[in-house]
């Protein structure tokens, strides 16, 4: 397969789960509870939070943010993999393909989205007096469109990038979608190894700036909490933001194993039990951790659906 790349390649294989043949109907169950379980708990969430007025703050508003993205995120990759895992036809369309990397985008929003929620603790803790100024409904309001414009642009970038080159040779991604790393393996021309370097600045760029402005929130957090005289109000105020720690404790370290891995000879099974742990169970654990570490957010869950049966 040669020439350019929308006029000689129409088509390519996914064949992530192809070396698991024996446990591909196992794999098509769990992954569907998985994905069925993630629906549920982002919509309870939502549906909380809506019904419940003492969670119209800008922390549940931007947890409502957050599971919608995870919901798109999931929608995005997840069914198509079940699809696979009980078909034989593996194809996926050029075109397709490049839809289906485009829609990685939430993930991007994701780690925005996380970075935005660290700065409302940050402003909740450090500036309690100012975070009705600061974190108020027009403020969390764009705070939220900016996230998601971050999401689209940087996946733009990505997937404009990616899909400007030449592939050659075999059509076979090693994975179960479209992603960044096993489409560059696919491509050939002079210019692979820049836009590679390009794409995984602007990726490596995206977290890791995400990354250090929460610990840059956090550590004034911390020496805010220190400077509480008692353990109780410690103790209190830090528990505030287990979940949201939690949280990117998880997606951070399931995204540097995936981005920050060093290059090498991968297997194709280690490739793909690492990539659908990143996909499927970061949203699955979200909705759980932020459900049982959030008291507020856990006795408005029995109030709003346990009352009613």
């Amino acid at each position: 397969m040669s020439g350019d790349n929308f006029g000689s390649v129409t088509e390519f294989i996914l064949i992530g789960f192809s070396s698991f043949p024996h446990l591909q109907l196992m794999f098509f169950l769990l992954f569907l509870l998985v994905y069925l379980f993630t629906l549920l708990g982002n919509l309870l969430i939502m549906a909380t939070v809506w019904s419940e007025c003492s969670l119209h703050t800008p922390m549940y508003l931007f947890l409502c943010a957050l599971s919608i993205s995870e919901i798109l995120y999931t929608f995005a990759i997840i069914p198509r993999m079940l699809a696979d895992l009980l078909s034989t036809d593996l194809s996926i369309s050029f075109v397709a393909c490049a839809s289906q990397m485009f829609s990685f985008t939430p993930g991007f929003t994701h780690s925005f989205l996380l970075t935005v929620m660290g700065y409302d603790r940050y402003v909740a803790i450090c500036h309690p007096l100012r975070y009705n100024v600061l974190m108020s409904p027009r403020g969390c309001a764009c705070l939220v469109v900016w996230s998601w414009t971050g999401g689209l642009v940087v996946g733009q970038v990505v997937t404009s990038s990616i899909f400007q080159l030449t592939f050659c040779g075999s059509n076979e991604i090693r994975y179960f979608g479209c992603h960044v790393l096993p489409l560059f393996k696919l491509a050939c021309g002079d210019n692979v190894s820049t836009v590679s370097k390009g794409v995984g600045l602007v990726c490596i760029a995206a977290l890791l700036g995400c990354c250090l402005l929460i610990l840059h929130s956090y550590a004034f957090i911390v020496a805010t909490i220190l400077r509480i005289p008692s353990a109780e109000g410690r103790h209190k105020t830090f528990s505030t933001c287990v979940s949201h720690l939690t949280i990117v404790v998880v997606h951070y370290g399931f995204a540097s194993v995936i981005y920050l891995k060093p290059k090498g000879p991968q297997s194709l099974e280690g490739d793909t039990l690492m990539g659908i742990t990143y996909t499927a169970l970061t949203p699955f654990l979200s909705p759980i951790i932020f459900s049982l570490r959030n008291k507020e957010l856990k006795e408005a869950m029995k109030k709003t659906f346990l009352s009613k049966l």
